[in-house]
């Protein structure tokens, strides 16, 4: 039988503490022998132990009348990594496998007592098994628990990505501002390469004399990566909690949204932006096409006109338009669930548990300096003195959410954008979707949430909810590049920033660029940031070099 996100056996805190720090720690560790286990971590009784991606009870219930589907399983686990929490309930012995091969355990087991083992010497990349049999004596019990793999920054994969380095370098000489690039492969995080200045316009064409490097630890304004790696991750949590079915009407969870048609909008439609929206709404400005009537510079207010206002179109109702509205209401469905605002929420029960502390909306509010970011549009969001609007920023804008609408409209708290990170940080939360839902010892939301956000749309397979697939139709080629399995996914932002998780090869690219802190060019109406014209800044190339370095190694 397994179990995922809760155990009702309890232990106590001290001993806990003790439990989940080595449990979490030895993840990636291959101290201990692990054919001759000795460590006992503890015998007590009040608090809930660590989870894991695993969790079996043996013998197990109901089994089946082939006797070899009994007592086995699988856990996911990489080549020289893996941690294993034997949960002794009344046995003296078992044979336990992993991998074909027996643990030798020398000493009769105590009973009510964790014992922790180090698989180091008998993982290999991808799928494990692991099966028990001979439990002594009649009767008793024992249950096993595999962590979720790590993330190793000590990398021992060797991969040729001289071209990728070579790319992004003739662009850089050429006037592209600056770059993070990394890769995850197989548990290891083989790429972390830092390129160019993260900073090197002081305003407008005036370039400082000295710019800012970038550093691997820079932090992104990663605009629409915010729909994946915040809204998306509170979403799967909450469904995997059972707090929220996407299924049900949106007006079930705000019950202000009525009206035009509202009450027939599923949560779904929002996150296959299907629900009828257009694109953009500018709630900033008082001369948009909207009216003054939508004009809101306040979040409160905003909030209220997304939930009662803005209207809907019955002609692509049901077609997929990408627009930002649909995930601005989806953030405000989170606070309303949780009870917290959508960075508190995220920030305390997401990043936090993952010691994710670079992972933050609103960073110049919380204690970081200008300095630790890459720099966006040179004249605030002026786009070179095209456009005015009330309280219109027109400085280099570092360490300020870039969208006019999370900006100015929602306190730079919004479900579409406004989310900060680096590439470090990043790679968890990949690894972490690789994993199907965990990392370490703990479970964000479980593997059916997320496959259910990345069933495919039969109306368009590059839909899923609110990630961005890969494919069969090659659509998205200038996301993906050529070699991405059908099962990829990702998304790209505005300011420069692509993801591409693809779970076929275990493998994570982020590339994380600032390709709007350049000069704009063209036209009072038709105009363009000159970043945007480097092959850097178009995604898929990078993408295609990176999986040619792996896959004709």
């Amino acid at each position: 039988m397994y179990l995922y996100l809760k155990n009702k056996n309890y232990y106590s805190i001290k001993k806990l503490l003790i439990v989940a720090l080595s449990f979490m720690l030895g993840a990636c560790s291959s101290s201990v022998e692990p054919l001759e286990p000795k460590a006992l971590l503890t015998q007590s009784k009040l608090v809930e132990l660590p989870n894991a991606q695993v969790i079996v009870t043996f013998p197990e219930p109901n089994p089946s009348s082939r006797e070899y589907v009994n007592n086995r399983g699988t856990f996911k686990a990489y080549k020289g990594h893996g941690q294993l929490l034997i949960q002794n309930h009344s046995a003296k012995s078992a044979d336990i496998y992993i991998n074909n091969q027996l643990l030798n355990i020398k000493q009769l087991l105590g009973a009510n007592t964790v014992y922790q083992y180090s698989l180091a010497k008998l993982t290999h990349n991808g799928v494990n098994t692991f099966k028990v049999a001979n439990i002594q004596p009649a009767g008793a019990s024992l249950t096993l628990r595999f962590a979720f793999p790590t993330l190793n920054k000590a990398s021992h994969q060797q991969a040729n990505f001289s071209e990728v380095d070579a790319l992004i370098e003739r662009d850089i000489k050429a006037g592209f501002p600056g770059a993070v690039l990394a890769v995850v492969k197989n548990g290891e995080l083989i790429k972390l390469t830092a390129y160019g200045d993260a900073k090197q316009y002081q305003q407008n064409d005036l370039m400082l004399l000295r710019p800012e490097p970038m550093q691997t630890d820079t932090l992104f304004d990663l605009a629409s990566n915010t729909k994946i790696f915040a809204t998306n991750f509170a979403l799967m949590k909450l469904v995997s909690e059972g707090l929220l079915n996407i299924n049900k009407p949106v007006q079930l969870y705000l019950p202000e949204y009525q009206g035009d048609g509202r009450e027939q909008r599923r949560v779904k439609d929002l996150l296959t932006h299907s629900a009828g929206y257009p694109p953009v709404f500018d709630f900033h400005r008082k001369d948009s096409s909207n009216g003054d009537v939508f004009y809101s510079q306040n979040s409160h207010t905003t909030k209220k006109l997304l939930l009662t206002s803005v209207p809907l179109s019955e002609k692509s109702l049901g077609q997929h338009v990408y627009s930002d509205i649909d995930y601005m209401i989806l953030g405000v469905l989170v606070e309303r669930i949780t009870g917290l605002s959508l960075d508190d929420y995220l920030e305390q029960q997401v990043y936090a548990p993952l010691k994710l502390h670079n992972t933050v909306f609103n960073p110049l509010k919380k204690g970081f300096n200008a300095q630790q970011f890459a720099a966006t549009e040179l004249g605030g969001n002026t786009r070179d003195g095209r456009i005015k609007f009330d309280n219109i920023r027109t400085h280099v804008l570092q360490g300020q959410v870039h969208d006019e609408r999370a900006y100015y409209s929602l306190g730079g708290v919004a479900g579409h954008a406004g989310l900060f990170s680096n590439a470090p940080d990043l790679a968890i939360l990949c690894q972490l979707l690789l994993n199907n839902g965990g990392y370490g010892d703990k479970q964000l939301f479980s593997a059916s949430a997320l496959a259910q956000f990345l069933t495919p749309q039969s109306s368009d397979e590059t839909y899923g909810l609110g990630f961005r697939l890969a494919g069969n139709n090659q659509a998205r080629r200038w996301h993906f590049g050529p070699y991405a399995s059908a099962q990829a996914y990702g998304h790209t932002g505005w300011t420069g920033t692509v993801t591409v998780i693809d779970p076929v090869y275990d493998l994570a690219i982020i590339l994380l660029t600032n390709a709007r802190h350049t000069p704009i060019t063209g036209s009072q109406k038709s105009y363009q940031f000159s970043g945007k014209n480097y092959e850097t800044a178009q995604y898929g190339s990078v993408v295609s070099l990176i999986y040619e370095a792996l896959l004709n190694q």
